[in-house]
């Protein structure tokens, strides 16, 4: 299969409320219409989405969908989701859309430059595009950079973020953390430590330059003392730094079987203790206070 740098030529079919001359708009179907399964963006978030479908209903469709024939009168959504779910939504029954032949590669091309110059991709997602395109297309990293505009070395950065453990790309998916903090995170030696610390850095609003000092800390900890757990020091409480309360926590997550998270704010300081449902959260209430605290049947 020949590989094609697509360019910016599609930069008139993605600008926003235009359309180039020689792409002919019609109406098709919201129901003649299916997601593309591998699409970039994974994450729609419902109150952004019913926004759009409120302005749907006022405006209509302003930017057409894109997409492509995909056999029996359908077809399948190249760039354009939200608007075609926010369609739905508002009740619509046609959308404005261009249909265009593309294949497999072609497709996730599209679908990838499109998300990217709107900047609807989270850290994770863009990263993950990338490597569908590399793995299920055979694209190396410097077709990718000249597809989708952006230099070699950020697609390497990208990348590198499919590293991280799985609940701290959880964690950049839901935009808790940036791709700035995942880079600085990517850097602990320790990679056990690295969910506390994500952890602590959304929680504590951590700006890249403090998670990448607390790495640098944690790493010079973990050459002292080898691979053993970090020991806590006998000072206060008030004294202890990100890598301490990060211990702390860690220690009464698996002593507890729950997540816990110290969090100390300007005005207010709380011990946040995770629980799954009412049974979970007797449980938790007995091994914190005792196995009688029920007995007087509050």
């Amino acid at each position: 299969m020949p590989k094609k740098a697509l360019g910016k030529g599609l930069d008139s079919i993605f600008t926003d409320n235009s359309i180039e001359s020689g792409h002919d708009v019609v109406y098709l179907n919201v129901s003649d219409i299916e997601p593309k399964p591998n699409q970039p963006r994974r994450t729609f978030d419902q109150m952004s989405l019913q926004s759009l479908a409120d302005s749907i209903s006022a405006n209509g469709v302003i930017q057409p969908i894109l997409v492509r024939p995909s056999g029996g009168g359908f077809y399948q959504i190249i760039a354009g989701e939200r608007r075609w779910r926010a369609s739905k939504i508002a009740g619509k029954t046609t959308i404005p859309a261009i249909i265009m032949e593309a294949d497999e590669l072609k497709a996730a091309q599209y679908a990838l430059i499109e998300n990217i110059q709107r900047e609807n991709l989270n850290p994770f997602e863009e990263a993950d595009a990338y490597r569908m395109l590399m793995e299920e297309y055979s694209l190396t990293q410097e077709e990718i950079s000249a597809s989708v505009g952006k230099s070699r070395s950020a697609i390497a950065n990208s990348l590198r973020l499919l590293d991280l453990p799985p609940e701290v790309l959880d964690m950049l998916r839901s935009s808790e953390l940036t791709a700035g903090h995942g880079r600085a995170l990517l850097g602990l030696r320790d990679r056990s430590a690295m969910y506390t610390l994500a952890k602590k850095a959304a929680q504590r609003n951590l700006s890249v330059r403090e998670v990448e000092t607390a790495v640098k800390n944690a790493n010079k900890n973990y050459e002292e003392n080898g691979a053993k757990m970090p020991t806590l020091q006998p000072q206060s409480f008030s004294e202890m730094g990100v890598d301490y309360v990060a211990e702390l926590e860690k220690r009464c997550t698996e002593k507890l079987g729950r997540s816990v998270h110290v969090v100390r704010a300007r005005n207010r300081k709380l011990l946040q203790v995770e629980y799954t449902d009412d049974s979970d959260l007797e449980d938790l209430l007995k091994k914190l206070c005792g196995n009688n605290i029920f007995d007087d049947n509050i």
